[in-house]
């Protein structure tokens, strides 16, 4: 259906691609992997015709529609949303256009004469509107808006209003409407609540199309690709099944070609140190002259590329008592809208609370109330003796000095360490080298995230308040942190809407509903096993 063939691409003095080969082929579903800046914006760009190969061909197969949702929506105003959605539907939504110019048309006096001919032109319209499901677009839309997480008003309301994440939505609601050949989806699970996730996962399984995506979710990759196209050093590499699987055979080969490798070193080595040592001698000289020829004709093998693996290794945490955190007959609300009434909950030494519900059920407020950034209406909310509290909120991000480097801002953060601890602390959490230098202003998301949580945890505290902590982050670095935390021996409180990330680090599982609050002692995976649902959102 879509292929590339041979392709060779530079940018600038980047060489991106160098002779890569890969195919989609009809109602297949792929995940696109890479280290950061590997080139997979680049290839979506190839494919959709936004950027031409140096040498090699990109081809499709005549008549191929392609959608593409990447993280630059552009400009939205002027409509609203349920409008927004439709307009970008692709070949309906022209045709929708010009059944309206011909229904203005039907209705002008000045075009009387021509009636004849606009009459059929309009019933050639609409039976093109009407194959093309156009009159069931509307309500497709709604669907759609609705699964990903928009109310009634947000639909029907202007989307020049929405925050960025929410136009995000709007712009990968467009794609799925447009129903196209192919669909090219950049990172289409940023931004999504759980409910939406889940949402969106059920409609990629049942697309009959063919699917190209990145995801920083290995769950969600997981369950919709059997098949993953690796980018690395130019090379573009297949491999048959999901991202687990994916994993897996990388790391077989890896091990693989380390053996090849070192057995071929141990055989160079040897043939050299014979050569070395008879090469002097006449005797030896027909054999020498033979090992030599078996060397340069000997098709070295390459040891595997390692990819950087990041490692972080808590400090030792003072402990805390047993009663971490009381709260009390805690009611709060924000002007008409209730909140809590009567909230009685209490968090204990090295439990782990993972904090569910839907949007707007109160997670981040708990997480505010506990940290002290917000303060009850009533009740009380007291944090036990000995407790060191650190708070990774989404918005510490906006608090970096953005004209300070990364160093700059982990001097002035602690500036009685020494220079190699903080260097240290910067590679652990994917700043090496020349990295450091880099001005916080022109941090992506991913990195300000690390940066914040590289200060967090650096000075331990013996109980973590994460609020969406994987946002941003690419898989190994999430790996990374959920390898730490597995081994903190602290007590945490976080919302994450990552369903690894949840399964992997809580013991202990707060659901927010409007019918009451309820708990959950074995954690995540014990919420699903018993309410049968991933998601609050999704029960019944």
């Amino acid at each position: 259906m879509i292929r590339l063939d041979k392709v060779g691409k530079q940018n600038g003095r980047q060489i991106v691609f160098i002779e890569a080969s890969a195919a989609l082929q009809k109602g297949e579903k792929a995940g696109l992997v890479g280290p950061n800046g590997a080139g997979k914006t680049t290839l979506f760009r190839l494919l959709t015709g936004q950027e031409e190969p140096d040498e090699g061909q990109v081809a499709a197969e005549r008549g191929t529609t392609i959608g593409y949702f990447s993280q630059d929506v552009g400009e939205m105003a002027g409509r609203s949303v349920v409008s927004e959605v439709m307009a970008g539907a692709g070949a309906v939504s022209d045709v929708a256009a010009e059944l309206k110019r011909v229904e203005a048309d039907l209705a002008d006096p000045d075009k009387a004469d021509e009636m004849e001919a606009i009459i059929e032109r309009y019933g050639e319209i609409q039976s093109r509107f009407e194959e093309l499901g156009g009159y069931a677009l509307e309500g497709k839309a709604y669907e759609v808006l609705s699964g990903l997480g928009f109310s009634q008003e947000m639909m029907d309301g202007d989307v020049g209003k929405l925050s960025g994440g929410w136009k995000m939505r709007v712009a990968l609601a467009r794609i799925l409407l447009m129903n196209p050949d192919v669909m090219l989806l950049d990172e289409p699970s940023n931004h999504l609540d759980l409910e939406s996730l889940i949402w969106l996962e059920d409609f990629l399984k049942n697309y009959d199309g063919a699917l190209l995506m990145t995801s920083h979710d290995r769950e969600f990759m997981n369950r919709i690709v059997g098949k993953v196209i690796e980018i690395d050093g130019g090379q573009l590499t297949t491999y048959s099944g999901d991202y687990a699987f994916y994993e897996q055979q990388r790391a077989q080969n890896e091990s693989q070609q380390q053996a090849q490798f070192e057995r071929q070193q141990a055989m160079l080595a040897k043939e050299i140190k014979f050569i070395e040592r008879f090469k002097a001698r006449a005797s030896h000289a027909a054999q020498v002259q033979s090992r030599v020829k078996k060397l340069d004709k000997i098709e070295r093998v390459e040891p595997p590329k390692r990819r950087q693996s990041i490692a972080f290794e808590f400090q030792l945490a003072p402990r805390s008592g047993d009663d971490v955190v009381m709260i009390k007959n805690v009611h709060k609300s924000y002007g008409s809208r209730r909140i809590y009434e009567g909230l009685d909950f209490s968090i204990r030494r090295r439990e782990r609370w993972c904090v569910m519900g839907i949007n707007g059920a109160g997670k981040s407020t708990l997480l505010k109330l506990v940290t002290g950034t917000a303060t009850p209406d009533a009740g009380t909310v007291t944090v036990g003796g000995s407790v060191k509290l650190g708070y990774f909120a989404q918005h510490a991000m906006d608090l970096l000095d953005g004209d300070l480097t990364i160093f700059e801002d982990l001097e002035s953060s602690f500036p009685q360490a020494g220079q190699g601890s903080l260097r240290a602390l910067a590679g652990a959490f994917g700043f090496s080298g020349d990295d450091v230098e880099k001005r916080c202003r022109v941090l992506s998301g991913g990195e300000k995230a690390r940066l914040v949580m590289a200060k967090m945890l650096y000075d331990p505290p013996n109980f973590l308040v994460l609020d969406e902590p994987t946002n941003h982050l690419d898989i190994a670095t999430k790996e990374m942190l959920i390898t730490a935390l597995s081994n903190y021996e602290g007590t945490m409180l976080f919302v994450s809407h990552d369903r690894h990330f949840l399964a992997a680090l809580s013991n202990r599982l707060l659901e927010l509903t409007p019918e009451g609050i309820y708990q959950y002692g074995g954690g995540y995976t014990e919420y699903v096993a018993r309410t049968g649902q991933e998601a609050p959102g999704l029960r019944s």
